[in-house]
């Protein structure tokens, strides 16, 4: 998503320059989100609606199933595992990250997601009553879940929260959360990780640190991603959780720039960070293709971040942190899980996070909030953003 945006962001000001686009997945760019969520819920979507259109948008070179082995900044060039080497002018970073992997190897029956091919092979595992596993309870996990359940397929969610959603959300949220799971059919084995397991050919015995061994047909992680920082370390480039850049997305190498969930950035907001949503991928990636071209301006945006499952959407800027002191702000009869805002505080009333509970297209206002850096407290809080 960060190439696409790119090569759309160089287009805007460059109509005549080369941009080619090299890429280990077997697809060309795509939008990442519809994996876990629109293509599992949305019939008259289909992967065709999902492709970027890179390509066709912008003229660039689009190459699939290529992995950059070398990066030598002083030649300004890059070789494939094909051989080819290429010269730049400028070069994106924009290699992601790598799924945290799980305890038991990965293979026909289990897998970690991340690419379209993972949702072809998952898709391929789940429905007619099948039994899938998801190990993981933050967004990738319960987006999962979610979706499979959904499909006619028998889900059970393994987190390692007392009850789920607990690390992100205050405890009476954080039920209501899981009573949206457990309404909808979902297994839920709380407290609990995978330890161990072993795969068949017709199925997958996964192993849980409380000694109960669960059969599927299939297991699927969701751990989240470690940054693909390999190529940049090789390089020389300065990397620490992320290959780091500056305001204009340039990396130590002033011709290579970084940008997406690879990217450790100076946010205006939030400080140094590293952020691995879908609102930072297109944001970031329009800028730096806009940075490659010629912009002189910084790259101010702080993103948001998202999640839709079971009905619900929430939206959220800063850090979410369930055991952080709150000011729930719910704003119908329904009250919490009703549609709200949760500001999140530190220990010196300052606000770190901002949780929009179906409250959609205030995430400028949330980030109005947390760039106030004075002390808050339900009197200054409370009405400050409304679902209106």
């Amino acid at each position: 998503m960060v190439a696409d945006a790119a090569a759309r962001g160089i287009r805007s000001r460059d109509p005549e320059g080369r941009i080619v686009v090299l890429g280990d997945d077997a697809d060309p760019p795509y939008t990442r989100p519809a994996l876990s969520k629109k293509l599992w819920t949305d019939p008259d979507f289909t992967e065709a609606d999902n492709d970027a259109g890179t390509a066709s948008a912008t003229g660039a070179e689009v190459r699939t199933s290529v992995r950059v082995t070398a990066l030598d900044p002083a030649a300004r060039t890059v070789t494939t595992d094909g051989g080819d080497v290429l010269g730049y002018e400028s070069l994106l970073l924009a290699t992601g990250g790598r799924p945290k992997p799980g305890p038991v190897e990965e293979g026909p029956r289990v897998l970690s997601f991340r690419t379209a091919q993972d949702y072809r092979r998952l898709r391929r595992l789940a429905g007619e009553q099948r039994h899938v596993v998801v190990a993981g309870g933050s967004y990738i996990g319960t987006e999962l879940a979610a979706a499979l359940v959904q499909n006619d397929t028998r889900t059970t969610l393994v987190t390692p929260d007392e009850v789920l959603g607990a690390s992100m959300f205050p405890p009476e949220l954080a039920r209501h959360f899981q009573g949206l799971y457990e309404q909808a059919g979902v297994a839920l084995r709380t407290g609990a990780k995978v330890a161990g397991g072993s795969a068949r050919e017709d199925g997958v015995d996964v192993e849980l640190d409380d000694g109960t061994t669960l059969g599927a047909d299939a297991l699927v992680y969701g751990f989240g991603i470690v940054p693909l920082t390999d190529l940049a370390e090789a390089a020389g480039l300065t990397v620490d959780d992320g290959v780091v850049v500056d305001e204009h997305l340039r990396t130590s190498d002033p011709h290579v720039f970084a940008a997406g969930d690879v990217a450790q950035y100076p946010d205006r907001v939030l400080g140094t960070t590293r952020v691995e949503h879908v609102d930072n991928a297109k944001t970031m990636g329009q800028a730096v293709g806009e940075l490659m071209a010629g912009r002189t301006e910084a790259h101010d945006h702080t993103p948001f971040f998202y999640s839709q499952v079971l009905g619900t959407r929430y939206e959220a800027v800063g850090t979410l942190d369930g055991s952080a002191r709150t000011v729930q702000d719910w704003q119908s009869g329904d009250g919490v899980g009703g549609p709200g805002v949760v500001y999140y505080l530190d220990d010196d009333g300052r606000v770190t996070g901002v949780l929009l509970w179906d409250v959609p297209g205030k995430t400028d206002e949330a980030t109005q909030v947390l760039a106030d850096t004075s002390p808050q407290d339900e009197g200054s809080l409370r009405g400050r953003i409304t679902g209106d």
